[in-house]
């Protein structure tokens, strides 16, 4: 038992988690609206996405080498992590941003929730709680406002499946985020730092035969981009989305995982849409209609409710049964999660 006239280890490794969770959010809701200027600058949305994912890992590559022993260790989490994590998410969320707008992708990306609740129940077959199953209809109905469906789908349907993409690519980001981190495979625990540095590098070198980035309009770069009817130095903006939007939010989003479990992270990882959200309406200049918004907290709400309503696994309980955890965490470790 920990003494309750402070904070024990448990204590204070989740209050980091929360605020390292926190700067995550804000950092990756910062990327949509730094993208899709350049985007509609001239740059294919693979070229940004070829761009950001590339320089971050041109920033890591230090890490990588200090970590070179996770390629014979761990191959199979290193390419998960680079394949869906980095290179699938960035690649179908920047796609959607040239054809929806950055408020509505981040909303539908942000049903992952919701899919790792489906995961835990029909690919592990773990059941999961009445009130999980709660929060999934009332993300599915949120969405259908903000796509306002009995209009005949108003926005435009790729761009909604490059959205759903994404949130399919980011269940994978929490799942991977995790594997490995206590080592309880009877393998060394997996250095999250290492983790990211090669999820760039392979999804770098994924995105490179994608994208083709020698067939980029390079002068863009080179120019301004106009965010709302202000110019703004191209470079800047890719800056942002390198350094703050990349190399930051993955550094602190996967710690925080780990600190705080898959579910609860993705719990604040809902509010990246909130601030993506804010920041196009301030930055851009998009407006969503008042259904979408209220839509748009549904989403949040039910994605909220079924990611609460799942508790880590437990020797005894199921997945998302809603029973509480027991024995208490050594040295400010968390158990897996179920996902894991």
């Amino acid at each position: 038992m920990h003494d309750t006239t402070r904070p024990g280890p448990s204590v204070r490794g989740g209050s980091l988690g929360l605020t390292l969770a926190l700067v995550s959010a804000f950092a990756f809701g910062g990327s949509g609206p730094a993208a899709k200027p350049l985007i509609e600058a001239g740059l294919e949305p693979l070229h940004v996405t070829w761009l950001r994912v590339a320089g971050a890992a041109c920033v890591m590559l230090p890490l990588a080498w200090r970590h070179r022993g996770l390629v014979r260790e761990r191959p199979g989490l290193l390419l998960g992590f680079g394949l869906l994590a980095v290179a699938g998410v960035q690649a179908c969320y920047f796609a959607a941003l040239s054809r929806i707008p950055v408020g509505v992708a981040l909303l539908i990306e942000y049903l992952a929730p919701a899919l790792v609740l489906g995961w835990v129940r029909f690919v592990q077959r773990r059941p999961v709680s009445r009130a999980a199953g709660v929060g999934v209809v009332l993300a599915v109905g949120g969405l259908a406002c903000v796509v306002r469906v009995w209009s005949g789908l108003t926005l435009d349907l790729l761009g909604l499946l490059l959205a759903l993409g994404a949130a399919c690519c980011q269940v994978g980001y929490f799942v991977l985020s995790d594997h490995g981190s206590d080592g309880s495979d009877g393998r060394r625990p997996s250095d999250p730092m290492g983790v990211i540095a090669y999820g760039l590098l392979i999804g770098a070198l994924l995105l490179t035969v994608l994208a083709r980035p020698w067939e980029m309009e390079w002068h863009v770069l080179a120019g301004e981009a106009s965010m709302d009817g202000r110019t703004v130095p191209a470079l800047v903006l890719l800056g942002w989305i390198v350094l703050v939007a990349t190399v930051a939010a993955y550094l602190t989003g996967v710690v925080s995982v780990r600190r705080l479990s898959p579910q609860v992270a993705g719990v604040v990882a809902c509010l990246e849409a909130v601030i993506a959200t804010v920041l196009a309406w301030v930055l851009l200049g998009e407006h969503l209609a008042p259904v979408q918004l209220v839509g748009g907290a549904v989403v949040l709400l039910g994605a909220f409710i079924a990611q609460s309503s799942a508790p880590k696994q437990q020797q005894d309980e199921p997945v998302a049964s809603g029973g509480t955890e027991s024995g208490a965490p050594v040295d400010g470790a968390l158990p897996d999660d179920a996902h894991a």
